[in-house]
């Protein structure tokens, strides 16, 4: 008998826990089955299968949701009520479910119990219970709940900055803007190193002008009254070159070099940004300020270069192009040169006098010695040598001698191979190939430069493939694209009268033909240049007036707009036209540059 005992009491428990576990399994397969009518929106059925579960069951993580969801759809709203009352007695510390109580107030249409239960929930809270509430918040829609809780951790926490990111995210989503501004002001008031995480919410939040005037006005401010407080400088810095307003960036810039005693470095940074986007002025503004305010190394020197430079490049894009400045330009390099000698760090100085002899005065022997000296240059690096190499293939194609240039082309492709400069190098040899009507050759070269890292370079060979591919779809030889391939080559020798008797052959030759509207767009431009500005109108207006080249429309109206601001200074018709890029083409990729000069030539302060 004492043997048997054991065996006994095995057999009473394992008869008596049997019917437990069939229950467990009969609860869990009508849940399954519950949980399959609500998908279906069968929640009739649902309610009756979750209502047969054992109490503590029903109100489990995993099927109160759905539980929840089904009494809701069938407007079981008091029974709904319970339920979570019931979950919340079971587990008190899920401050989880005393925000969904206050859902099922709201879903019953009872907003008053709905908001006095959240309000009691964020009166409760605890700094552990934040994110979790404010999470829940944010599945529910209810945004603005979410805030609440995020600000009343911060009040918790008694850190003004506490939950930021978190706060920028949300008034981002909801688009309240102003919001956006003074949280991400908060964030780096008493942290500079959130400097970087700032700009770029910022850059992912502002929309519109309104947005970047809200901003600014709020940085200028806060400059003036903090002005030892270098952070707010670097962001009105930072948001000014967003606009494109490189005066008022220099202005930072300037205070920004005084503070940190750079040398002029960030002065010299926000001018090469402006030359980069063809602000002249502004540019000249922060190179000349470098060259006066600092006479030693390392910024010095780079900036008398670049200084001429950027003068060179305004007076090659005023037209008509005035010689008497090309050859003050000329001496101002010489000066240079004479100043800082004639080594690898000035041979960037010597390439620019190059281009300018060759191109604009015709004196192509003296370029090509310029350029060999700079290949032979002791201690010249392999990128200054094959720019040098670079800027003498394009000098041979000047002169009509393309296997010259292709041979030096093709030098600098192989050594520098998947590099901006080795793709540079390619992308002139697909066009010498192109201007010669090869144009299967000069495919073959974009298609890899079509997904070249430099996005420069990338988009110049895309619009080069689409022309080729355009004018060649129909007809396969391409007679019309070598004729308007051989215009462009004489465009590039600077042949311009001959480039225009080319034109005017090639539209005569193909009326109707796809290449009309590119010929056109052409010839203005060198009218531009040639400072017929009337017959550059003229030009464009065959462009805008015909809706059947409406993809040139936007680049014909910016450029007619440009033409009269600048060579005809008729402020209000330019005006009205850059109003019109804004109006008509608001996808273009001139709208901002248009957006902003309408609102300086109709007079806003804030630019």
């Amino acid at each position: 008998m004492r043997r048997l005992r054991p065996l006994l009491i095995s057999f009473v428990l394992l008869t008596a826990s049997a019917p437990l576990h069939a229950q467990q399994e009969t609860d869990d397969g009508s849940a399954s089955l519950a949980r399959e009518y609500v998908r279906k929106g069968e929640n009739d059925k649902a309610v009756y299968l979750f209502g047969r579960l054992r109490a503590e069951q029903q109100t489990a993580p995993n099927v109160l949701p759905d539980y929840l969801a089904a009494l809701q759809a069938t407007s079981a709203h008091k029974e709904a009520e319970k339920l979570v009352k019931k979950a919340l007695r079971q587990r008190p510390t899920d401050v989880t479910l005393s925000v969904t109580l206050g859902l099922v107030y709201q879903k019953a249409g009872d907003n008053a119990a709905a908001q006095k239960q959240f309000e009691k929930v964020l009166g409760q809270l605890t700094t552990e219970q934040v994110l979790p509430v404010a999470a829940e918040f944010q599945k529910a829609s209810q945004p603005e709940w979410a805030a609440k809780t995020y600000l009343r951790g911060r009040e918790l926490s008694k850190n003004d900055t506490e939950f930021a990111p978190q706060l920028i995210q949300l008034y981002t989503q909801a688009g309240q803007q102003s919001k956006v501004v003074m949280e991400t002001l908060r964030l780096v008031q008493d942290d500079e190193r959130q400097l970087p995480f700032v700009r770029n919410m910022l850059q992912n939040s502002l929309q519109d002008d309104k947005d970047f005037e809200t901003l600014e006005k709020e940085l200028l401010g806060q400059v003036q009254k903090n002005p030892e407080r270098t952070v707010y400088s670097e962001l009105l810095l930072w948001l000014q070159v967003q606009r494109r307003d490189f005066t008022g960036a220099l202005v930072q810039a300037k205070a920004l070099d005084r503070r940190g005693h750079t040398e002029g470095q960030r002065v010299l940074d926000v001018a090469e940004i402006a030359r980069r986007n063809k602000d002249y002025e502004s540019a000249i503004q922060g190179y000349d300020y470098v060259v006066r305010e600092y006479k030693a190394p390392p910024w010095y020197a780079i900036a008398r270069q670049r200084l001429v430079q950027t003068r060179e490049e305004q007076v090659r894009n005023t037209y008509p192009i005035n010689p008497a400045q090309l050859q003050g330009l000329l001496q101002e390099y010489q000066q240079v040169l004479t100043d800082l000698g004639r080594t690898p760090e000035t041979a960037p100085v010597l390439r620019s006098m190059a281009a300018l002899l060759a191109f604009q005065l015709d004196q192509k022997d003296k370029a090509i010695a310029l350029l060999n000296e700079v290949i032979n240059m002791p201690r010249a690096s392999l990128d200054v040598v094959d720019q040098a190499k670079i800027d003498l293939a394009d000098i041979f194609l000047l002169r009509g001698e393309p296997w010259e240039a292709t041979l030096l082309y093709s030098q600098v492709e192989k050594t520098h191979k998947d590099t901006p400069l080795g793709y540079d190098a390619k992308l002139r040899n697909a066009r010498l190939s192109y201007f010669a009507g090869d144009f299967k050759l000069a495919q073959s070269h974009l298609d890899i430069l079509k997904q070249a890292t430099s996005r420069e370079i990338a988009n110049d060979a895309m619009q080069l493939s689409l022309l080729i591919t355009d004018n060649t779809a129909m007809d396969t030889a391409g007679v019309a694209l070598r004729d308007y391939a051989a215009v462009e080559q004489l465009v590039f020798q600077n042949k311009i009268p001959d480039a225009l008797r080319g034109l005017d052959a090639l539209l005569q030759k193909y009326p109707g033909h796809a290449l009309q509207d590119e010929s056109w767009f052409l010839k203005a431009q060198l009218q531009r240049r040639t400072g017929d500005y009337a017959a550059a109108l003229a030009t464009l207006d065959k462009i805008t007036a015909n809706p059947k080249y409406d993809v040139l429309n936007d680049d014909a109206l910016f450029l007619a707009a440009s033409i009269q601001e600048e060579n005809l200074q008729d402020k209000q018709k330019a005006q009205q036209l850059y109003n019109d890029v804004l109006v008509k083409y608001p996808g273009s990729i001139y709208v901002a540059e248009a957006r902003k000069r309408f609102r300086k030539l109709r007079g806003d302060a804030a630019l």
